[in-house]
Formats: structure tokens, C-alpha cells, sequence
């Protein structure tokens, strides 16, 4: 069976907006936006998000909204999660041009390797295409349960590649070893428990048991 491409919704206008967190240090290098979306053709075995695999769902907001509020956060770039950002390429790209004409990065999580997305630009998905090329990070793979990274950031297993499309991040790869993962945990005025970043689930847990609250059944501490 060949491997599938992204889901083909180049007519979408809209990104379907799962989370947007105005800044955190736990989604890529630095301070960043972090925007994860609804939908994900691709649903791999174990994945920490699986509320995120319908396509029905999530905030529809347009790409001129969405950098207006990216840009507004003031951080150094934006973190495209999911969900799956290629299977909404057309919007996501337009969000990605807008945050790096001013001037910020993008990185971009994604459950397709490189090769299946290279397959599809040649195939003429321009969607794609565009998405890549306003791209200045990509992490690229299915997460794969049985393969979990407790050495680099960021990923959630060792198959998971990292690539540079641009020159924004040098010497990035070279230090990966030395960068270390984080978890953010956010309590809200109602007691709803928000966590975004990696751990292992044992780590996880106890760092929920400190601020008194037990695992959410579906964290948003997604890889990927």
C-alpha cells in the first residue's frame, strides 16, 4: 500500500483553529505562537491528540485574522501543530507568508515524511508547494509509539526528521542534543488544565500532581 499524501482541501479559505497560545518556549526555538488545527488524515497509533483528527470542528477563522493575532502576540515566530497543518495547506500558507513578511519565523509539524511531500508537490499540489516554501523549519514524520526520542526537543520519536528550508535557524541541528524538552502547564480562572509540550507520561503525571489536578484525558502536550 503506498503511502498516503495530504488530504486534498485546497478550496478551504479558512484555517480550522483547534488552540492558539499566544506564547510559549516548549513548541520550537525561542519564544513562539503556537497554533494547532482541527483535522488529520493521517491519525497515527498512540498519538496524544486523537480529539484532533475529525475534520468537523475548531474555530474557522481566515488567514488575515489569524496573522493579525500571531503578529499581535509579539514573539519571535509561529509553530504550526495539529492535527495535521498539510492537510489544510492553502490556508496555513497564506498564515505562514503573512508571519514571515513581517519578519518572524515559521516551523511546521508534520505527520507526512518529506518524500510523501515532495511527492506531492510533483504530483501539483501548489498548495503544498507554498506551505513548504514559507516554511523555515519542518519537522517531518509519523509519530511511532514504539520509537519515543528522549534525546532531542520538540519530537516525540526518533524517525521524526528535522529539516531547514531556510537559513533562519544555523547551527540548529548541531545543538539538538543539547536542547532540552519542556512542558508548560496552564490553570485557567475555571480550573481547565492546559499542557502543551513533551513529556514521557510518567513525567507528566507528576508534574499534574503538583499543581493538583489529575491528567487531562486528552492533553494537548501533542507529538505529533
Amino acid at each position: 500500500m503506498s503511502e498516503p499524501g495530504p488530504a486534498p482541501r485546497r478550496g478551504a479559505e479558512t484555517v480550522a483553529l483547534a488552540r492558539f497560545l499566544p506564547a510559549t518556549r516548549a513548541e520550537g526555538p525561542g519564544e513562539r505562537t503556537a497554533i494547532w488545527v482541527q483535522g488529520c488524515a493521517i491519525r497515527c497509533p498512540g498519538c496524544f491528540n486523537p480529539h484532533l483528527w475529525s475534520f468537523r470542528g475548531g474555530e474557522q477563522v481566515a488567514p488575515a485574522d489569524l496573522v493579525r493575532r500571531v503578529l499581535a502576540a509579539g514573539t519571535e515566530g509561529l509553530t504550526l501543530l495539529g492535527g495535521e497543518p498539510f492537510d489544510q495547506a492553502a490556508p496555513l500558507a497564506e498564515v505562514a507568508i503573512g508571519v514571515r513578511d513581517a519578519g518572524r519565523s515559521v516551523m511546521t509539524f508534520t505527520g507526512y515524511t518529506r518524500s510523501r511531500l515532495t511527492a506531492a508537490v510533483d504530483a501539483g499540489r501548489d498548495d503544498v508547494a507554498a506551505l513548504l516554501a514559507a516554511t523555515d523549519l519542518l519537522v517531518a514524520g509519523p509519530f511511532e509509539a514504539d520509537r519515543i526520542d528522549t534525546k532531542r526537543p520538540w519530537v516525540g520519536s526518533t524517525n521524526q526528521e528535522f529539516v531547514l528550508l531556510s537559513d533562519r535557524f544555523p547551527g540548529l541541528l548541531d545543538g539538538l542534543s543539547g536542547s532540552p524538552d519542556r512542558v508548560e502547564i496552564t490553570v485557567d480562572a475555571t480550573g481547565r488544565v492546559e499542557v502543551n509540550g513533551w513529556a514521557e507520561v510518567a513525567a507528566l503525571d507528576e508534574l499534574l500532581a503538583m499543581v493538583g489536578r489529575p491528567p487531562p484525558r486528552r492533553p494537548s502536550a501533542a507529538r505529533r
